[in-house]
């Protein structure tokens, strides 16, 4: 688009942008022929779509424990429960406190007989089992009053209660007889049994047997997701049964609880399953295997018709969101006007894209464009590291043939260390260079690729081991080891060979004394001073990796 005979490139960025506030508005889709793809333009690759495939499912297709499954880490087997609450019933072996006052005086703690009676000198057996807490107080000043008419107080107060035991069996892991107090709750007990085996026992069928017959059921969903037990005063002998798992469906996919979850009942609705599942939001399809007469099945459908499929026993279902974005995200930065995000069509290229970018062409170099994308950037950071780990490898398993060589290989080594640890920190910028002699590749953008137009300089800018890092400026004809001159030279840690020239447009130049434009940057990279070839080797190549990747002369 910048050969000389077609400069219409920079009328396009000089004109006014088309309605544009921070979305490109339908015209843009339009004027690209609806979906922004010329006829010749290839779509979007399908490796990127796959990786991003790959990442969702890594994310949600985890193996699918059963539901309620982390219930027992609650440590509910801790409580600090001591039974005495104003709804406990009283019952025999319970302890309690009563206190007379006026016309008699009585302090003394009393037990409750297996009659279910406390006894007071002169006024005889008060019968209270079977009463709540709350009630205590007024069934004893009844019978006291009933003895002495005028001028008595009483106050009680239950003091402690009967422990009790309990066995706990069925499906739990560590089936036994565990003590505790009337007041605790099933979930006590359970836990003290190492909770619900989660691969054979049942979540939603917890018996709670008293002789021979059943007192109440669990439901232990009920409590996951309404936060509803059953009360339930235990009594000594008192059995919690867990039964065999029932009936489940696996779920997998894009939600929130990834799990199998069982069902009290012969079959559930797939708006049901909704409900426990907590999809992600996008999701629009499902998949559905099981088996049905015998025969296997496996359907593919709508999020809407899938509420109204019955599941049955062993059914498998996955939520995706199966959707391709038809609108990619694209960021400018640099020397531009208007907003910073663009919101395109899938398929939109660069020179496409860049007719809607308004710039002043005074101000912006646009033969310097460049592109910043996050898969490049990923790409350099895998190659730094791999040269990092090289480089640990190598300096780890030096040897040395004398003491002397040892004491230098021991100061080398905390030299890499440091060196490594500053490296790892460098953030690649990921450049992609798209401009080359005044024309642009007109690739393909990428979502949250960054389109970059630098403003045009007249400045050079040093950096690196030069005694006075500054901007010059730029003087035609002159060469990299003028301007180092100018700036007083290079400094003993100089690499004086190898000389780096990073351009405005991203690409990257070296040589002994190379070429100068406007705007470049001059890296002078540091010298390695390590004696082993091969650790020096890998070193210069960590160097040039990162003046590449970050526009960094890191120094060893």
């Amino acid at each position: 688009m910048f050969k000389k005979k077609d400069i219409s490139l920079m009328s396009r960025f000089a004109g006014s942008c088309i309605g544009l506030c921070l979305l490109i508005p339908s015209a843009f889709a339009q004027s690209l022929g609806g979906s922004g793809i010329s006829a010749d333009a290839p779509v979007v690759e399908a490796s990127d779509l796959i990786q991003e495939h790959d990442a969702l499912r890594s994310k949600h297709d985890r193996a699918a424990e059963p539901f309620g499954s982390l219930l027992f880490k609650g440590g509910f087997s801790s409580d600090g429960e001591d039974g005495l609450n104003r709804n406990y019933v009283v019952q025999p072996g319970d302890r309690v406190s009563v206190r007379i006052w006026g016309a008699t005086q009585f302090n003394e703690q009393l037990t409750v007989d297996h009659q279910g009676n406390i006894f007071l000198p002169s006024v005889g057996p008060i019968h209270v089992a079977g009463i709540p807490n709350s009630s205590l107080n007024e069934r004893v000043s009844k019978a006291v009053g009933k003895v002495f008419t005028k001028d008595v107080k009483v106050y009680t107060n239950l003091d402690g209660t009967q422990p009790v035991a309990v066995f706990v069996t069925g499906f739990v892991r560590n089936p036994g007889r565990y003590a505790g107090i009337p007041s605790n709750s099933a979930l006590y007990y359970l836990d003290r049994a190492g909770g619900v085996d989660a691969l054979r026992g049942s979540f939603r069928s917890v018996r709670i047997v008293r002789n021979g017959k059943d007192l109440a059921v669990v439901d232990l969903y009920r409590f996951m997701l309404e936060g509803f037990l059953p009360e339930v005063q235990f009594q000594d002998g008192d059995t919690i049964v867990v039964g065999s798992r029932g009936n489940v469906v696996e779920v997998s996919g894009s939600v929130a609880n990834a799990a199998t979850f069982e069902f009290n009942k012969e079959n559930i609705s797939g708006a049901d399953a909704l409900k426990l599942a907590q999809v992600d939001v996008g999701v629009n399809y499902v998949g559905l295997s099981g088996i049905r007469d015998g025969k296997p099945i496996a359907s593919y459908m709508t999020l809407a018709d899938f509420r109204s499929i019955r599941l049955e026993n062993g059914d498998a279902v996955n939520f995706q969101a199966d959707q391709h974005d038809m609108q990619i995200v694209i960021t400018v930065e640099g020397s531009y006007l208007g907003p910073s995000r663009f919101s395109v069509p899938v398929g939109t290229r660069l020179n496409e894209f860049l007719d809607y970018v308004e710039v002043d062409p005074v101000m912006a170099d646009i033969r310097s464009i460049s592109l910043k994308r996050k898969a490049i950037a990923a790409r350099q950071k895998e190659a730094l590291e791999e040269s990092l780990r090289r480089l640990e490898a190598s300096y780890l398993t030096a040897s040395s043939q004398t003491d002397k060589e040892s004491a230098i290989r021991v100061k080398e080594a905390e030299l890499i260390s440091r060196f490594v640890e500053r490296a790892r920190r460098v953030v690649p910028n990921g450049r992609l260079v798209v401009a080359s002699n005044d024309s642009i590749a007109n690739v393909v953008l990428k979502q949250g690729d960054t389109v970059t137009i630098p403003a045009k300089s007249d400045s050079i800018l040093l950096g690196g081991e030069v005694l006075v890092s500054q901007a010059m400026l730029y003087t035609k004809g002159r060469r990299a080891r003028d301007y180092i001159e100018r700036s007083g030279g290079f400094t003993r840690q100089a690499e004086t060979k190898r000389l780096v020239i990073v351009h405005a447009n991203g690409e990257v130049s070296t040589g002994t004394n190379p070429k100068v434009r406007r705007g470049d940057e001059i890296m002078v990279l540091p010298k390695v001073p390590v004696k082993s070839l091969q650790i020096a080797a890998t070193i210069v190549d960590i160097v040039y990796k990162v003046a590449v990747a970050a526009s960094v002369a890191i120094q060893l």
